[in-house]
């Protein structure tokens, strides 16, 4: 069996959805990719789960080779797109996995879905409200959150991305940062619109995932990355534990398991981990 998955297209509400399909014969899971990324994310970690599980991602709205949609950006759109997916592969429940701002969409598919959502992962996202910073204004959350610097031709972008994931970099990650963005007149732009980035930024702030929390019925894990030892006690660091403990106070049947001294994209720098976290938490609520 091949270890790369199939590549499918379908017609998913407003949108033309492109996604992949890691055809394995078990229960599904729908893996949700985070802000600016592709559903090429979860090319490293989905071979490992697959002889077990049947992995679909898909490009969501406005990301990767699926439709720039002009509008449709909040939580209750997002959720129903996942769903349509589902509806279109006569998938009833399925396990949802959501990777950074992808975790958000997971929690809003499980609440505002609940019966379609057998069990929720989310890696290093979905726990992230920015009212629980203190002193957070929109200013500072949307200059936060604004379009990363993908300027530049395609080599220096790349020398950029190797430079940030310079503990886990190969040609495989070389490979999947380039289908998030793409190349005009010599230069490199993030293919997430920066004027659909900000409806996404704007949904964040004004419906945090923290008001959806008490919503979610089913089994959850949420999968933090921890920080560096050097960078455990530093404010960032225990503002983001705090954020952890709180969503997991908060979302019933939920369990924390700390991937430690990673990097956000766990997938890339430690896939074997994540993979082996999600395989236990799986087998646990079977």
């Amino acid at each position: 069996m091949t270890m790369a998955p199939t590549e499918h297209w379908a017609n998913v509400r407003d949108l033309r959805m492109r996604y992949l399909d890691w055809q394995g014969d078990g229960f599904p899971i729908l893996a949700l990719h985070g802000l600016a990324s592709s559903a090429h994310w979860y090319d490293i970690v989905a071979p490992l789960l697959r002889d077990r599980y049947r992995i679909v991602a898909p490009d969501q709205r406005g990301h990767g080779q699926t439709t720039q949609a002009s509008d449709g950006y909040g939580w209750h759109s997002v959720a129903s797109d996942a769903v349509g997916l589902l509806d279109l592969l006569g998938i009833e429940k399925a396990i949802v996995f959501g990777h950074s701002w992808g975790g958000n969409v997971a929690v809003a598919t499980a609440a505002h879905y609940p019966k379609r959502v057998a069990a929720l992962v989310m890696m290093d996202g979905g726990f992230f409200s920015p009212q629980m910073i203190p002193g957070a204004t929109w200013e500072a959350f949307s200059q936060r959150l604004s379009p990363r610097d993908v300027s530049g031709t395609r080599a220096e972008f790349l020398a950029r991305m190797q430079s940030q994931l310079a503990m886990c970099w190969n040609d495989e990650i070389e490979r999947i940062v380039q289908t998030m963005v793409y190349e005009e007149d010599r230069q490199i732009y993030d293919i997430l619109r920066p004027q659909n980035q900000a409806q996404v930024i704007r949904a964040m702030w004004d419906d945090p995932a923290s008001d959806a929390w008490h919503r979610i019925e089913c089994p959850s894990m949420i999968v933090p990355a921890g920080p560096s030892a050097d960078r455990a006690n530093t404010d960032f660091a225990l503002s983001r534990r705090r954020m952890v403990n709180l969503a997991a106070e908060n979302i019933p049947n939920c369990r924390v398991h700390w991937i430690p001294e990673t990097i956000h994209d766990i997938g890339y720098h430690k896939p074997r981990e994540l993979a082996d976290a999600i395989l236990a938490f799986l087998d646990d609520i079977e």
